[in-house]
């Protein structure tokens, strides 16, 4: 299945995509796609439904961040080999963990804000996993049973703030707007090797970044397992798990983000984004 958040911002409802791609609204099934519908019970159900019995949403649709409720954004460093190795930085030996803000989550095409200050924004193409069910303690081989599906993340940065002001990566992952999520959360069932998915990136028309998730470090099931060490995982929480080479920050010269540039990405099977860059002030 394919569910998405569908409507004005701060206002969606919960829709699903049918089988010619229209969308198709789930507020007489579901209140929202969040907490308890992210359960495989409700999961099952939401997948039996005739959607041709559902209405049709026309004209043109603004999708917002397809979870609602997103208590932790936990994000993972360095966890592809060829992105670390531009970095010039070794593998971790363990997943760097570090959060991003609730607040910066987004719709996947909506504007994104250059924060006051900035002088380094740069972009990430990463595959968000999408916690149905409460993880603590999870093992490796149980870990997955815990997830909902999987979407697609721009972990935007600002470089300067990140790497330049201090010893925590927080500051420069959380800005507002820094975190588009979407189109649509895709359930596992409809992803069958979430570690060989096509990602990509392209800043005005310009491919920036290629890779693919078979080049992570941690894979999905280690990633789960572990947060869950540190912190409990409750539904709708999204851990997003690194990006692969072709960041602005890895380039020679180095590439920045500025007001006017235009952001599409995408992962296979989990859809594409699209946003446009604007001042803080806009």
């Amino acid at each position: 299945m394919k569910l998405v958040r569908f409507g004005p911002s701060g206002a969606e409802k919960p829709g699903m995509i049918d089988a010619a791609g229209d969308v198709r609204d789930l507020s007489s099934v579901v209140p929202d796609i969040a907490g308890e519908v992210l359960a495989p019970d409700t999961l099952a159900r939401l997948a039996s439904l005739d959607l041709t019995s559902l209405p049709r949403v026309e004209g043109p649709v603004r999708f917002g961040p397809p979870v609602a409720g997103t208590r932790q954004f936990i994000a993972i460093g360095l966890n592809f080999a060829d992105h670390a190795a531009e970095t010039g930085q070794a593998p971790p030996s363990e997943p760097i963990i570090f959060t991003k803000a609730v607040s910066c989550i987004q719709g996947p095409d909506d504007d994104v804000r250059k924060p006051r200050l900035a002088t380094k924004m740069d972009w990430e193409v990463e595959l968000g996993i999408v916690i149905g069910t409460r993880a603590r303690y999870v093992e490796k081989d149980r870990a997955l049973d815990h997830v909902a599906g999987y979407v697609v993340c721009d972990d935007l940065s600002e470089r300067a703030f990140q790497m330049e002001r201090g010893q925590t990566w927080d500051r420069g992952k959380g800005c507002e707007t820094f975190g588009p999520v979407g189109p649509w959360l895709v359930t596992k069932d409809e992803i069958g090797d979430v570690q060989n998915l096509d990602m990509w990136l392209d800043v005005n028309g310009k491919r920036m970044q290629t890779g693919n998730t078979r080049t992570m470090i941690f894979d999905c099931a280690t990633l789960v397992s572990y947060v869950s060490e540190f912190m409990v995982l409750l539904p709708g929480d999204i851990i997003t798990t690194g990006t692969p080479p072709g960041v602005g920050m890895g380039m020679n010269p180095q590439v920045w983000l500025n007001e006017g540039d235009v952001v599409e990405l995408g992962i296979a099977g989990l859809g594409r984004q699209r946003h446009r860059v604007i001042g803080w002030d806009a």
